[in-house]
Order: C-alpha cells, then sequence, then structure tokens
C-alpha cells in the first residue's frame, strides 16, 4: 500500500515555525491500528488523515472525512492538522471549490481561502470556573509561584485554562517549563487531556497581540503542541468575554511560535484565521 504523505507548518508562512502537522490522503478508510502506527512513526504532535468520499477525488471533491491522532491516541478536534489538510488540498491538490467541508468526530467543520490565508468554521467551546483547591498540585506543577488570576476548565474539550495575574509579562510565560511527569503525576483522573497557559497582551506592546498562551499535553503524548487550534475555541470564547471584542490576534509563545486571527460570528461560531506552509511531500510505504 502507498499513502502520500505531507508535513505542514500551520500558523506560519515560515518553514520550520507554527506547528508542525502530517497529513495522509486516503483512497478508503484504514484499520484503526494502522492510523495509530502512522502517527506514532510520524511523532508529531497531530497527524491527519483525509479520506475521499463518494468517489469524488481530491481536486473536485468538497466533502471529506477527516481524522486526527496524537503519537498516543486518537484526538476529538485538532485545528492546526485541519488547518494543514486544507492546504494540501488547496496548495497541492488544487482544489476547485470555495470551500472544503471535513466530517468529523467534532461535527462538519468548513475551510475556506481568503488571500493568503485560510479560515476555519469551527465551535466555540466556553470554559466555566474551576476550583483551584481541587486541582492545587497541577496548578504548582504548570505555573510554579507565578500568580494566576483565574483557572477556567471546558469539558468539552478536556482542557484547563490558566490565566496569569495581569502583573505578569510574556517573558515569565515563555520561561515557564513545566515537567511532563510532573503534570501527568498531579492529573491521572482522565478530566484533562490538555493545559492551557494564557497571559493578557499589554497595552503597551507593539506586537498588538490580545493575549498570548502556551499548550502542554502530555496526556496524549504531546509535552508542549506549539501553535493549536483547538485551544483556541476556548481562548477565544473566554478572551472575547473578557476584552469585550470580537476580533482579537493570538500569539503561542512556543519555540516554535505562531500567529492566529480569530472572529467570532453573531451565530456563535468561531473563524480562525491561518497561515500555513507544505515543506515535505513523500509516500508512505506500507
Amino acid at each position: 500500500m502507498e499513502i502520500p504523505i505531507f508535513t505542514v507548518d500551520a500558523f506560519t508562512n515560515v518553514p520550520f515555525k507554527g506547528n508542525p502537522a502530517a497529513i495522509c490522503l486516503l483512497e478508503n478508510e484504514l484499520q484503526d491500528d494502522l492510523y495509530q502506527s502512522i502517527a506514532a512513526e510520524m511523532n508529531l504532535s497531530e497527524t491527519a488523515f483525509i479520506t475521499k468520499q463518494k468517489s469524488m477525488d481530491f481536486s473536485s471533491g468538497a466533502r471529506f472525512g477527516l481524522r486526527w491522532f496524537s503519537p498516543k491516541s486518537e484526538v476529538p478536534l485538532c485545528g492546526h492538522a485541519t488547518l494543514a489538510s486544507a492546504a494540501v488540498l488547496f496548495y497541492i491538490k488544487k482544489n476547485v471549490n470555495p470551500v472544503v467541508v471535513f466530517e468529523t468526530m467534532s461535527g462538519e467543520l468548513n475551510v475556506r481561502q481568503h488571500e493568503e490565508s485560510l479560515i476555519m468554521d469551527f465551535p466555540l467551546n466556553k470554559p466555566k470556573p474551576q476550583d483551584h483547591h481541587e486541582i492545587k498540585g497541577l496548578l504548582k506543577a504548570a505555573v510554579g509561584e507565578l500568580p494566576i488570576q483565574d483557572v477556567c476548565y471546558s469539558p468539552s474539550t478536556k482542557k484547563l485554562m490558566i490565566r496569569l495575574a495581569d502583573t505578569c509579562d510574556r517573558s515569565e510565560l515563555m520561561s515557564l517549563k513545566p515537567e511532563a511527569e510532573t503534570l501527568l503525576r498531579n492529573e491521572s483522573t482522565g478530566k484533562i487531556k490538555s493545559l492551557i497557559i494564557t497571559l493578557k497582551g499589554t497595552q503597551t506592546s507593539q506586537s498588538g497581540y490580545d493575549f498570548y498562551s502556551r499548550v502542554f499535553a502530555p496526556w496524549v503524548g504531546v509535552p508542549e503542541d506549539p501553535v493549536t487550534g483547538s485551544a483556541h475555541t476556548v481562548l477565544a470564547a473566554y478572551w472575547s468575554e473578557k476584552l469585550e471584542k470580537k476580533k482579537m490576534i493570538a500569539y503561542q509563545c512556543s519555540s516554535r511560535g505562531g500567529e492566529v486571527k480569530l472572529e467570532i460570528r453573531d451565530e456563535g461560531r468561531l473563524d480562525i484565521i491561518g497561515q500555513a506552509k507544505i515543506i515535505l511531500q513523500g509516500t508512505l510505504q506500507i
């Protein structure tokens, strides 16, 4: 069996920045264990599998199946690998449709082109306040002694969000080095699959960013997720309320870095806007 495969850096237009995803184009569904084996072999935060539907090819079809796998497990939603999947269809396969629709575990996700960017139509996942005392060991493992302003939890995505106090700055967020084993030791219930640490953008900054974040997900085999779209479904819901803004620009402060533009639509859906750079293409021989 031969499977076309691509590596795409999402949320950037520069090679080796943003968040890399492996994208596989499938003529037919695979056995579940083979999906997982391929994702483990690629060893990126996510590997995505696009499947043709109703005998349409990748250039003319408008609807596709899409599944995402981390090195350890299938995940219900992944933003950067969705962006990367659309990039392969639009930029490599020259898909002729103005919008492609992915059928996923999280429902239908639409992606369209706009100038040099791709716009993903995603759900919003509003987080709920979380009692600090229930998870004080995990909070300590995540941010040490840095002051915390808010802790929220999104049950639909199993993401915990920690907002640092406004007295903290970007350099303190970037200097955090939570150990994967310590995070795992302090949370083993299965309730949390991803940890978001976020910080309000400063008024004096020239960057124009509304907020910053970092994301850690050792529970699914990803020590740090460089730039993640799905976390921004939680972050956008939180920060739009706090900042009273529907349009925001965010920056994820991993070593690779990445910019994410966000726009909450009137019907309560979220447009996640970013660029993508395809850096490798080849064939899996199985």
